[in-house]
């Protein structure tokens, strides 16, 4: 593990209950990739509503955990400290299986290029080897 939960709250300013990565388990010598953990419980708001008898982590938060981990990438950056990063795009994102409690969700963000500003990466949740979410997020710095 290179970061825990608190070490991430102290790179980015996500708060429970919208602090969607648990862990960074990796991160490339040469700072493009970044592999993140989220365990997923019972306990979180958002399935006392989606859905109360058939729980389902919903596909935005999915999302929202994959970029959060690429924030960890970004944010730790030396130019980049006290930044916040906005969605500037989401493409190409598909849902193939769906995550429920219990599930520990494997968080992959590559980043693929930058342009005036803006950040492109290829991202991919898994659960177990198996894909549950992949696409393409772009993010900028403000």
């Amino acid at each position: 593990m290179i970061y825990n939960s608190n070490q991430i709250q102290e790179i980015i300013p996500h708060r429970y209950p919208f602090l969607l990565v648990d862990r960074i388990d990796y991160i490339s010598d040469d700072k493009t990739e970044i592999v993140g953990t989220k365990c997923v419980s019972a306990n979180e708001m958002q399935f006392l509503g989606h859905f109360p008898n058939k729980h389902v982590m919903p596909g935005v938060l999915i999302v929202e955990a994959l970029a959060q981990t690429g924030c960890v990438l970004l944010l730790n950056n030396e130019e980049n400290k006290n930044k916040i990063a906005y969605f500037a795009g989401i493409n190409n994102m598909r849902f193939k299986n769906q995550v429920i409690p219990g599930d520990t969700l494997k968080l992959e963000v590559k980043f693929t290029n930058s342009k005036l500003g803006i950040y492109f990466a290829n991202v991919k949740a898994s659960v177990n080897e198996r894909v549950v979410a992949q696409g393409e997020i772009m993010c900028a710095l403000g």
